[in-house]
């Protein structure tokens, strides 16, 4: 699938939300609970609801603080980051949240001159940007595998107010999560891209990859959601509009990956092993290759390629330091495609008292597809023959049923 962002009013963390709920409604009650678990107690109001305007109709999603609260807020980004960490939100949400925020604090950091433990946040310390942050994880988690893209970005003008008096638009933590990106001056002023909208883009760019919108690759339509914000513009409606594409060949995702590549001679086999075990285990590691070789002076070597998502390059390359004897290595961000795929379960056909196994469908661009059985669920049936037997009739069941998309 991919994903195709316009911003023809801006964006905000709140924005964004509604757009995806207006484009995939059926998961409104799974985000407000997620928000629920990060810790918005049930005193602030959640909501998502139908909206229009004059031209067009989509969603606004909200979050109200009860009326007793005060106004101004001041949270330090670690006490977030830390209450994120120990709520009941899912793993993978949880990382895309506190990845967000981290995006969000290093630019707070790099505007102030301070270190990222030093951030305390103001309008985006309330519960309502917080939720937003954490919505936004939820609904790019629930939509992966997508790539994603962005149209020109509205560049704003004048000043906002903040904790800190007058800023001029765009604010300057999000003028720095929106460097590289194409933005365009419409002549409508007002803050266009808030700082929590900015580092969603970030996250997006970093972490998945965001391919130029010029894709000769057909596709079809099959979503579109509009999300509405709350100010109104001079001019046009204020609101981002999100598409959802699937490609035509049901084959191919484009994005991008982390490489890090580097050279072992001095750490025995035993130990390199742990290490590198320890690295599969990693936050954010894909795969891990070993491969033997002849370095200089003649020494055996195992080179060691470690792939990992773009946003996990940091803390990767720091594990690969703790878990080996490398004193150095060379990373990159590589652009990948990627086939769809579908796990779907099939009995072997031979005994319908065998356990129902896991097959991994993929279609080609041709339009063929191959299955695989995961090979971790023939653990314990025996020996050679009858997992040959097992797979086979398993994969064999699973191309006569296709995939969930047939």
């Amino acid at each position: 699938m991919h994903l195709q962002l316009d911003l023809l009013g801006g964006m905000a963390g709140d924005m964004f939300i509604a757009a995806a709920l207006d484009a995939w409604p059926e998961l409104g009650d799974a985000t407000i609970a997620s928000i629920r678990s990060a810790g918005v107690s049930t005193d602030w109001d959640i909501s998502v609801a139908d909206f229009a305007d004059d031209v067009f109709s989509g969603r606004r999603f909200l979050i109200r603080e009860p009326d007793s609260h005060d106004a101004m807020h001041h949270h330090r980004y670690a006490d977030i980051v830390k209450r994120l960490q120990s709520s009941g939100l899912g793993a993978n949400v949880r990382d895309r949240a506190v990845a967000i925020l981290e995006l969000l604090g290093s630019a707070e950091a790099a505007v102030h001159g301070v270190d990222l433990a030093e951030v305390t946040f103001h309008e985006v310390g309330a519960w309502d940007s917080v939720g937003d942050v954490v919505g936004a994880a939820f609904v790019i988690e629930s939509i992966a595998p997508a790539s994603w893209s962005v149209g020109p970005i509205p560049l704003g003008g004048g000043r906002v107010d903040s904790a800190h008096g007058p800023l001029p638009v765009p604010a300057p933590a999000a003028a720095l999560l929106l460097r590289g990106f194409t933005l365009i001056d419409d002549g409508i002023p007002g803050e266009r891209v808030t700082p929590t909208g900015a580092a969603i883009l970030r996250h997006l760019a970093e972490d998945l990859g965001m391919p130029p919108p010029s894709n000769p690759t057909p596709m079809a339509l099959r979503r579109v959601g509009t999300g509405f914000g709350t100010r109104k513009l001079a001019g046009i409606s204020n609101i981002f509009r999100l598409m959802a594409f699937e490609y035509a060949t049901h084959a191919r995702i484009d994005d991008q990956v982390g490489v890090i590549n580097f050279e072992i001679d001095d750490q025995t086999a035993e130990d390199l092993a742990l290490g590198l075990d320890s690295l599969r285990d990693s936050s954010g590691v894909l795969d891990v290759l070993q491969m033997p070789g002849l370095g200089k002076k003649g020494r055996m070597i195992v080179h060691v390629q470690v792939l990992c998502q773009p946003r996990a390059l940091r803390d990767v390359i720091d594990a690969c330091f703790l878990q080996t004897t490398t004193l150095g290595l060379r990373w990159g961000v590589a652009a990948r495609a990627t086939l769809e795929r579908d796990i779907v379960r099939n009995q072997t056909g031979k005994n319908m008292d065998d356990e129902a196994l896991p097959v991994k469908l993929a279609r080609r661009p041709d339009g063929t597809l191959s299955a695989k059985t995961e090979s971790d669920s023939l653990r314990g049936y025996g020996g050679y023959v009858r997992r040959e037997e097992l797979r086979s009739g398993a994969e064999r069941s699973a191309l006569t049923t296709g995939s969930p998309d047939d």
